[in-house]
């Protein structure tokens, strides 16, 4: 499984939080996470910001910001089992707590 980030550059908000989020898979699910910076803005599709997994582009159930859930789901669609996810609820929700401490 491999993971991708699109990202403006320098990394903002979102861009920011899908990267900490690709962080987070590659040290509990051991897969290869990349980071790839882009000028084109398509949040969830072929730009910035955007998650990958395994070649598909993770989309939120709000159509605005991917949630831990979101990734999740992603995740659970490309064939991870459940028995790889304890834990990774909680450690998905860190770069989102950072990324709201910083926007409050």
């Amino acid at each position: 499984m491999w993971v991708i980030v699109i990202s403006q550059q320098p990394p903002g908000g979102r861009c920011s939080l899908y990267a900490g989020y690709a962080d987070v898979l590659e040290r509990h699910l051991k897969v290869s996470a990349k980071l790839i910076f882009s000028t084109t803005r398509d949040a969830h599709g072929e730009g910035f910001p955007s998650l990958w997994v395994n070649g598909a582009a993770v989309q939120p159930e709000d159509g605005v910001i991917l949630m831990p859930a979101d990734v999740l789901a992603g995740l659970k669609a490309h064939g991870v089992q459940e028995d790889a996810l304890p834990g990774l609820v909680e450690a998905l929700e860190a770069p989102l707590d950072r990324m709201l401490e910083m926007e409050g």
